[in-house]
């Protein structure tokens, strides 16, 4: 093996990971209750009609929670069964919280808004959403599933219910995850840019000719694939596109990035995963007339020949109630379907 040396680029990189290394140990996993200690009063004009809360049944008594927390209610109002869920749990809600707003399409700014939690009726798609209208303001979410498949949307209404008053008497853990933000390059020029949460794609798009996409990281050129698109997924989005086109599954709050190629000429080409403290970038020299970046599963924009695609990790970070019994490998063998007997944890003591 050949000597190790380091530059003072390659130190520089060491040194700033080790120090958000010592920061994700520090924040990344804490209560939901410190949260609620700590946020600021929220400003009186963000106060919605529906804030007038029951005050009968009050919050249980805790040391670090001084007042009522505040929630937002989100989702996909154009599906008759949200908009039944919302009327149905959201006076549930303000049982035990102040709602500040129920947006049911996603078309109110939440960039100022201060609320403790927010509950996203719906699927994995709108949780998707959610975060993408939230922006830089992330407020920690709980999923209500009324879609399918639910990876992120882990509850049902009625389990939501259940876990109600401990969620907002902050006895929940929330987690911090890795989300990106994908900048598109012409001619030196940024043209567009958007944050995400799941993955980026460039994607062939008609007439549906394979395309030749260089990978550069850090300004380097990695390699070219011969393939109908390639992706860029977060370890949350491993489980979405990235895995149908053959990536493997990263748990959840790793700071990694799964670069994945869709249909490659070569069989010897496979996913790859590395480091979110890189930067990543695609470029196609020849698009076809309808290849396109696609964040999330929404397009940003069509790909003209020589346009850079830059992936990096984002400043803001998803952040996710996490619910007593549904854990990791839990939730993967019933949303996969993997083979063997389902049963709680109880049952096997």
């Amino acid at each position: 093996m050949g000597k190790l040396s380091m530059g003072l680029g390659d130190w520089r990189r060491v040194t700033r990971a080790a120090a958000d290394l010592a920061r994700w140990e520090t924040h990344s996993i804490r209560p939901l209750a410190s949260s609620l200690a700590a946020s600021p009063p929220i400003p009186s004009g963000y106060h919605h009609d529906m804030a007038e809360t029951n005050q009968t049944d009050k919050l249980p008594e805790s040391p670090t929670t001084t007042r009522r927390p505040r929630a937002i209610v989100l989702g996909a109002g154009d599906r008759e069964h949200v908009r039944s869920q919302a009327a149905r749990l959201t006076p549930q809600i303000q049982q035990h919280a102040d709602v500040l707003l129920v947006d049911l399409e996603f078309t109110e700014e939440l960039g100022g808004v201060e609320a403790d939690f927010a509950v996203v009726l719906g699927g994995d798609g709108s949780i998707l959403r959610a975060g993408r209208q939230m922006g830089t303001n992330q407020i920690p979410v709980i999923g209500v599933n009324l879609g399918k498949l639910g990876f992120l949307a882990a509850l049902s209404p009625d389990e939501f219910v259940a876990v109600l008053p401990d969620l907002c008497a902050g006895r929940f853990e929330m987690v911090e995850h890795l989300m990106l933000t994908c900048v598109l390059e012409r001619n030196g020029r940024e043209v567009a840019s958007v944050l995400g949460l799941n993955e980026v794609a460039v994607l062939a798009g008609p007439p549906f000719s394979m395309l030749n996409v260089d990978l550069y990281v850090d300004g380097k050129l990695a390699t070219t694939y011969s393939c109908d698109g390639l992706i860029i997924s977060t370890p949350i989005g491993s489980t979405a596109h990235s895995l149908s086109a053959g990536g493997p599954i990263l748990r959840k709050n790793l700071q990694a990035f799964v670069i994945s190629p869709v249909s490659p000429h070569t069989l010897t080409v496979r996913p790859v995963v590395d480091t979110a403290e890189r930067i990543y970038e695609m470029v196609v020299p020849q698009p076809n007339d309808g290849t396109s970046v696609v964040v999330d599963g929404r397009v940003l924009d069509q790909v003209q020949p020589n346009d850079r695609v830059r992936v990096e990790r984002a400043a803001a970070r998803f952040k996710m109630i996490e619910v007593p019994n549904h854990d990791y490998y839990r939730t993967l063998r019933d949303k996969l379907g993997w083979a063997g007997n389902l049963r709680m944890e109880t049952d096997r003591r």
